[in-house]
């Protein structure tokens, strides 16, 4: 698969390149598993090319993305709309998580219905009137993972 949106990812695969022991490196999922996760979550379209290229990159771990939990993609997406169900919310497009935090409740999707390079957005789902149940993150896929790279560079958190 071409890489066209995310070049910085692809270009720095580790979190630790310099260290024997432990990498920390992505890991990919084949492009079967992505057409299957199409067909089960859009309806089989296309995802948005961004996306499939986290997928083929990093579908199956990404330094930069808490998805530890999970054995696979189909049990973080069920999680997020299980999520959605025990907290009586909904969301009305096509989405697909990227990222589920560790103490659940929220996570991180794109829709699946905008641009080759979707926007990126957040589910916090306890009610709480200080924040919004669904926000714009107002950054791109690629840009979400390079910021997060190269946060992740500085030596920070980047969750």
């Amino acid at each position: 698969m071409e890489i066209n949106f995310l070049k910085y990812l692809r270009d720095n695969p580790s979190a630790y390149p310099n260290n024997d022991g432990y990498k920390g490196t992505i890991k990919p999922i084949s492009l079967q598993e992505i057409e299957n996760l199409e067909q089960l979550y859009n309806n089989n379209s296309s995802f948005p090319k961004a996306l499939k290229e986290l997928l083929y990159l990093a579908g199956n771990g990404c330094y930069v993305l808490e998805t530890g939990l999970f054995d696979s993609q189909e049990e973080m997406q069920t999680e997020a709309r299980e999520l959605l169900e025990k907290y009586n919310k909904n969301i009305s497009r096509p989405f697909f998580a990227i990222d589920m935090y560790n103490s659940g409740d929220q996570f991180i999707y794109v829709y699946l219905d905008e641009e080759e390079n979707p926007l990126v957005h957040q589910a916090y789902l306890p009610t709480n009137d200080n924040i919004p149940t669904y926000k714009n993150l107002n950054k791109s896929l690629s840009e979400f993972i390079k910021h997060r790279i190269e946060t992740f560079k500085k030596g920070y958190n980047p969750f």
